[in-house]
């Protein structure tokens, strides 16, 4: 059964909305692959159709903590380059304090970790690489040579022109009013694209549409999490010291040749660029100035285009200031012109990519930058054409969201925090203020009691750890942190890893995605759908993973089975749950029952003695072995057991409907108090994982990466029959493989995405690390090439090159005794 419309005839009509740099970049990828039944409607002039892409000042800094938002942009640079319509003039990020010098460390960390060139240099090397910078005030910078300037509409121009001579057509003036579509077996497929001039069938329609995505969205009925909003550009009048070059080229501010590299001062929200003799200034630094993309002019009725509205000099008066603080030669000009562009933010920061589940065919190409526009055109011409992109793009994917991450209201206070905190210094672990709390377990009431630091997650408010257990910290020898990865950490995190490994624990477990998968056929779909075997008596559970086509993991599941045809899946993200539902035969029912359910995890080499005595069931090992399922009661609670263990100790998942949750809660902590019991957050929780070896889908593997690679061979079964991707695989083929290092010194921490460097040269990068409480040391995995255990290599954080050793994994128990016990 087909999964999406995704790879159908090359003959099938495509109808792309939207003719800016995306549309255009889109346009260009099909008819190279030999889709050339395409048609570009635009509602404005071409070739400056007045969108986002006609007034974009097109700096492109290639390097994003987001791997894949870093590789669209290198794609961005090549191809851009290739056409004539990328100058490298190369970035420069300035610091003018410690916290930000610091943390252009972490970003060429970053660079190095994602293949981007670059370098921190000197107060000196900037002011020779920008004249006019106020030395005094740097404290030094990161220069990317390959980083510059895009002509936005010069390549939107070039790629039109090549799409067209391949067949693909480009129709200005023409205002889409509506979308068809037909409903069939396998649910609602676009038909066609109504527009003022007339209706033009498509088999695919593609909203590229910038920040009139939302307006699109609503005519096929689907959701678009994008907010408009304002953003402020202003150019400087004529600086004094331009001449004209012995070459004929023009000498800029200063004396410089044009071409200064682009300049980010994000101290003040701020970036820079040359226009000749002047200066072009862009502030992200004044208050959020929503727009609402259906009250937008047409392109006839707007005082300059749509995108461009008129500026407002109170809320760039601060900008102007921090902008001659910065290059005091401004003090002798004025701001020039000016206007507010508008541009797109989601709740997330990312880009909005992917075909709609509900409308079969609709696909949207949204919140894309010029920076990212041919990278991300890619992806969605990849995955049109041949059923999935050629990078990992789960970050980016409109499956991603959740249905309480989808509300107008989330969708605007998110977007427009993301606007205000787009050039803040972002810890990993850093969650957005508001709205919170959004999602809350049965348990947060008691949480709260015990001094629950909460993070967020999925909206979810997950616990990280609890002040009640900070006593269990004293004479705990804890080493101390730098400052950074201190943040959003405590000690506490190591007394409640000892507690787990000691005594026993409660984890909070409610944000795991769970699946309820019946009818008839389940059990077929699931096997068919995943890697291991499911022909298994009713009671066991399986690790199992998600492929893709090519052999890619796209997730790793938990499936109990607890009646033939009924089954809890354990999955990961909401994409988990779209990719089983494009799939699923008619008799097979899927949903979500994460919303109405609660889980807690009991583990510990005492888990048993506080179980057992609260059930009539036996939970001995012979009655209730590892990896099994039972339903059964927990004093008054009716839950699903699962007997898994994420954290390397005895242990079991219980499960019970939301209502049920506080009581289940208050059994199992009155009655472990006569054993030690404490409850446990997601800090200690990661660190055990580590310590045993276990995956996190999304950080330390992706459809980019195979079983093999991720060291999850074990759970894929070839000699089962035929499942989705089987036929990709090649257990011999490793050229990389996720390793687990240990660094060498005690006291050192990493903690995520930095380079790992072998030789002397970056040979990869950390997925995900964190502190090995039981084994005293920091554990990172990173994808290597195949590497010996006891090989020598180094991480480097924020510009130190730290060592580490290639271990052998797990680290903790590997005859796996303690949660077999």
């Amino acid at each position: 059964m087909p999964s999406t419309s995704a790879g159908a005839s090359v003959g099938t009509p495509v109808v792309i909305i939207g003719a800016g740099i995306v549309g255009c970049s889109l346009a260009d990828e099909l008819t190279t692959r030999g889709w050339t039944d395409v048609t570009v409607l635009e509602q404005g002039p071409l070739p400056a159709p007045g969108g986002s892409t006609s007034h974009a000042p097109g700096l492109v800094f290639r390097t994003n903590p987001s791997r894949t938002m870093t590789s669209f942009a290198a794609y961005t640079v090549e191809k851009f380059t290739a056409l004539g319509a990328f100058d490298a003039v190369g970035g420069l990020e300035v610091a003018t304090t410690e916290a930000r010098l610091a943390d252009l460390h972490r970003k060429a960390g970053l660079a190095a970790s994602w293949g981007v060139p670059g370098e921190v240099l000197g107060p000196r090397r900037c002011k020779e690489l920008w004249p006019l910078l106020d030395e005094e005030r740097v404290l030094g910078g990161f220069h990317t040579p390959g980083d510059g300037l895009a002509r936005a509409l010069d390549a939107a121009r070039a790629q039109m022109e090549r799409a067209r001579a391949r067949g693909a057509r480009f129709l200005d003036r023409h205002t889409v009013t509506g979308i068809e579509r037909e409903r069939g077996r396998d649910g609602s497929r676009v038909t066609a694209v109504v527009t003022d001039r007339g209706s033009f069938p498509a088999g695919h329609v593609v909203s590229a549409a910038g920040f009139w995505g939302p307006v699109i969205g609503a005519m096929a009925g689907v959701d678009v999490p994008l907010l408009p909003l304002a953003h402020q550009y202003a150019r400087t009048a004529s600086l004094d010291g331009t001449t004209e070059g012995p070459d004929g080229t023009t000498e800029g501010p200063g004396g410089t040749t044009e071409g200064l590299p682009i300049l980010r001062h994000q101290d003040r929200d701020l970036y820079f660029r040359q226009h000749g003799d002047r200066i072009g200034i862009g502030s992200y630094a004044h208050r959020p100035m929503p727009v609402d993309p259906f009250a937008v002019p047409a392109y006839d009725d707007a005082p300059v285009m749509p995108s461009s509205l008129a500026f407002t000099p109170d809320d760039f008066a601060s900008s102007w200031d921090d902008a001659v603080e910065l290059l005091p030669a401004l003090e002798e000009s004025a701001v020039d012109e000016g206007f507010n562009g508008v541009f797109s933010f989601t709740p997330d920061g990312m880009p909005v990519l992917g075909e709609s589940r509900r409308l079969r065919g609709f696909w949207l190409a949204e919140a894309v930058w010029v920076t990212h526009s041919a990278g991300a055109a890619r992806a969605v011409a990849e995955w049109m054409t041949d059923g999935r992109p050629g990078t990992d793009i789960h970050e980016c994917d409109i499956a991603r969201f959740e249905e309480a991450q989808r509300s107008p209201a989330y969708v605007a206070e998110r977007s427009a925090q993301n606007f205000v905190e787009v050039y803040d210094v972002i810890h990993p672990l850093q969650p957005l203020e508001q709205p919170r709390p959004l999602r809350t377990s049965p348990f947060y009431g008691r949480q709260q009691e015990l001094g629950a630091y909460f993070l967020e997650g999925g909206g979810w408010e997950r616990p990280h750890w609890y002040a009640s257990n900070s006593p269990l910290t004293e004479e705990l020898p804890v080493p101390g942190r730098d400052a950074w990865s201190a943040r959003y950490w405590s000690p506490i995190a190591a007394a409640e890893a000892k507690a787990t490994r000691e005594r026993v624990a409660l984890y909070d477990m409610t944000p795991l995605r769970r699946l309820d998968v019946t009818g008839p056929g389940a059990h077929a779909f699931l096997q068919r759908m995943t890697t291991n075997q499911l022909e298994k008596p009713v009671g066991s559970v399986t690790y199992t993973l998600l492929l893709d086509e090519t052999g890619g993991v796209r997730s790793d599941l938990t499936v109990a089975r607890l009646a033939d045809e009924s089954f809890q899946v354990g999955a990961n993200s909401p994409a988990d749950l779209d990719w089983l539902l494009r799939h699923a035969p008619a008799a097979v029912q899927i949903r979500d029952i994460t919303p109405g359910t609660c889980c807690i995890g009991v583990w510990g080499p005492l888990a048993r003695e506080l179980v057992q005595p609260l059930t009539r069931d036996d939970f001995a090992h012979r009655a209730f072995g590892y990896f099994k399922a039972r339903q059964t009661y927990i004093g008054q609670v009716p839950v699903t057991a699962l007997r898994l263990s994420y954290v390397g100790e005895l242990g079991w998942e219980l499960y019970t409907t939301a209502d049920l949750g506080l009581r289940l809660w208050d059994t199992l902590w009155e009655a472990g108090q006569r054993l030690g019991v404490v409850a446990a957050g997601r800090s200690a929780f990661n660190s055990l994982r580590l310590e045993k070896g276990y995956r996190a889908w999304g950080q330390d593997m992706t459809a980019e990466d195979s079983p093999y690679e991720a060291g999850l061979g074990f759970a894929v079964r070839l000699d089962k029959g035929d499942f989705t991707g089987r036929d990709a695989l090649d257990p011999e083929r490793m050229p990389r493989r996720l390793t687990c290092l240990t660094l060498d010194d005690p006291a050192a921490v990493v903690l995520g995405k930095e380079p790992v460097y072998l030789d002397g040269a970056p040979a990869g990068y950390v997925t995900s690390a964190g502190y090995g409480y039981t084994i005293g040391r920091c554990i990172a995995y990173a994808w290597l090439p195949p590497l010996e255990p006891g090989t020598a290599v180094h991480v480097e954080y924020f510009g130190e090159k730290v060592a580490a050793t290639v271990a052998e994994e797990p680290l903790f128990d590997p005859k796996m005794t303690r949660i077999r016990r």
